[in-house]
């Protein structure tokens, strides 16, 4: 890594449906890292020490935001059939690679998301004194993130 710290800006988010450059585009993505949850446990008869004691690892949403995009974008179509659909079919899930780029466009680290799908689509507000683009946003739960590089 020459440029030390990576820019914030640079990156790619690709779906394993093989979308479009335009259905990845992102402005935001955030979400990204596992967790560990934690349990407190006071030692008995000793109130003066408190344990903390590991339950799991969860993972956070996914959040992907972008300009708000046409009905016939392959996301909007793949959101739409998930949460509208009313589980009346099977939830299809994707695998979700993001990674962070170098100043010449390669990847300095990556994430994949296994088994992901959306659980929430929303648009932002709409303000008359807001001069700027309409954004869609989509989260995404998935099974595991797994660092790439």
């Amino acid at each position: 890594m020459t440029d030390y710290p990576p820019a914030a800006f640079y990156f790619v988010v690709r779906f394993t449906a093989g979308w479009g450059r335009g259905d990845a585009s992102f402005q935001e993505a955030s979400g990204i890292g596992p967790e560990m949850e934690i349990e407190s446990y006071r030692e008995g008869g000793e109130n003066r020490f408190l344990h903390s004691l590991p339950k799991g690892v969860k993972h956070p949403k996914l959040s992907l935001k972008r300009g708000v995009a046409a009905y016939q974008s392959q996301l909007v179509q793949w959101c739409r059939s998930v949460l509208e659909g009313g589980l009346a079919q099977p939830i299809t899930t994707r695998d979700v690679t993001l990674y962070l780029l170098d100043q010449f466009g390669a990847p300095l680290r990556g994430w994949s998301f296994r088994n992901a799908f959306p659980s929430n689509w929303s648009v932002d507000a709409f303000a008359a004194q807001k001069n700027g683009v309409a954004i869609e946003k989509v989260d995404l739960v998935y099974a595991a993130s797994v660092r790439t590089l």
